[in-house]
């Protein structure tokens, strides 16, 4: 029997590759004669990177780059095993997680080291450019980026806007004929499990900002500048991106993509199952297992759980999503191709308790799993 186990990262816990080979283990725990195939699976934002060079037999690089607060920082991206494609995570670079919560603040981090990311990818000759787009400290546009790939964005006086959101309110002109050349001869795709625009209520600074550390205030300062960079490219440039859906990940960073380097935005899952080859590892599947740290309602906005159930539609494969919290509203998902629901959780638990386990009880609950597949396989029809 032929069985995949394609988990995202259980955040916190388990890298996507982690959580694979738990789920490996615990199927073959349960069915030592199962031919199971581990593909860990990402949605664009954390994990992205490790997933596609661990399928592809890539290798990761690392560079020294601009923090989302100015200071350097070492990142690493990816090289595919074609020699060929970089995929690079914009969180490395620019996310969150860089900060400190005491130090968060979207009016002055930049995506810059992003763009030093690429031209870093640039310069090992790749043909593809993969970015993935979650987890960002920001609210700049991409305008860090791009200034970073040779961009300039002027003030009314000539001069260079500053970094970070808020000096987007000063944007006067934008030029773009100093952008390095070789980005011309490289498909540049990016990974975006979000279709938020990039204004409005549903923008950038209103869902995203008060999670970087913006306040009511700076929500509506952030809105007002982003509103003026997109002003400002429809007149130079001529390409109004504010209502594309993902426009507003990343702080805008998908709008900024799109507009100063022509990128094309696709839902991050689709990426990955691509370059994994999952589609064509579904042949002669008799189930695939998945799971996430924690499956709630933002599971049908387009990541992992709900995609794989999509692909696997088609081939008749049932989905079971294991995961380390099920909330209620979860169980749309049923409604949505996948077959059954799990938690880790052997009962009542602490979040430390679970997260310090998570290998050990994703193990033993994907082996519990597969044993009731097999009782099913047994019951007389």
């Amino acid at each position: 029997m032929k069985i995949i186990v394609a988990p995202d990262s259980f955040k916190g816990s388990l890298t996507a590759l982690k959580a694979a080979e738990a789920m490996r283990q615990g199927v073959l725990d349960a069915m030592p004669d199962a031919e199971v195939v581990a593909l860990p699976m990402a949605d664009g934002g954390e994990g992205t990177t490790q997933a596609l060079v661990a399928a592809t037999g890539g290798q990761l690089v690392e560079a020294e780059v601009t923090g989302p607060l100015g200071e350097p920082v070492r990142a690493a991206f990816g090289l595919l095993g074609d020699g060929d494609t970089a995929v690079i995570e914009m969180a490395a670079a620019s996310g969150l997680l860089l900060v400190p919560p005491e130090r968060r603040d979207p009016k002055v981090t930049t995506t810059y080291g992003t763009g030093e990311l690429i031209r870093a990818a640039l310069d090992r000759g790749v043909r593809r450019i993969l970015v993935g787009i979650g987890g960002s400290a920001t609210n700049d546009g991409g305008v860090g980026m791009a200034q970073a790939l040779g961009g300039r964005f002027l003030k009314a006086d000539g001069s260079p806007v500053d970094r970070g959101g808020a000096a987007l309110l000063e944007l006067e002109r934008i030029d773009l004929s100093g952008l390095d050349p070789r980005l011309k001869g490289v498909e540049l795709m990016v990974a975006c499990d979000v279709d938020n625009p990039l204004t409005g209520p549903r923008g950038a600074a209103a869902v995203y900002g008060p999670q970087k550390g913006a306040t009511a205030e700076d929500v509506a300062l952030l809105d007002r500048a982003l509103t003026r960079l997109a002003d400002v490219m429809v007149r130079d440039l001529g390409r109004d991106v504010r209502n594309l859906p993902g426009a507003g990940a990343a702080g805008g960073l998908g709008a900024g993509l799109m507009g100063f380097l022509g990128a094309r935005l696709r839902p991050g899952i689709d990426v990955v199952m691509e370059v994994t080859g999952l589609r064509r590892q579904l042949q002669g599947a008799a189930l695939l297992l998945t799971g996430e740290g924690r499956t709630d309602g933002q599971t049908l906005a387009g990541k992992v759980p709900l995609g794989l159930a999509r692909a696997a539609a088609p081939c008749g494969v049932p989905v079971v999503v294991i995961s380390g919290a099920v909330t209620d509203d979860a169980d749309a998902l049923l409604e949505q191709g996948v077959a059954a629901l799990l938690s880790t959780a052997p009962g009542p638990v602490t979040l430390d308790e679970a997260m310090a386990r998570a290998d050990q009880w994703l193990r033993r609950a994907t082996a519990q799993a597969m044993r009731l597949v097999r009782v099913g396989i047994q019951v007389p029809r």
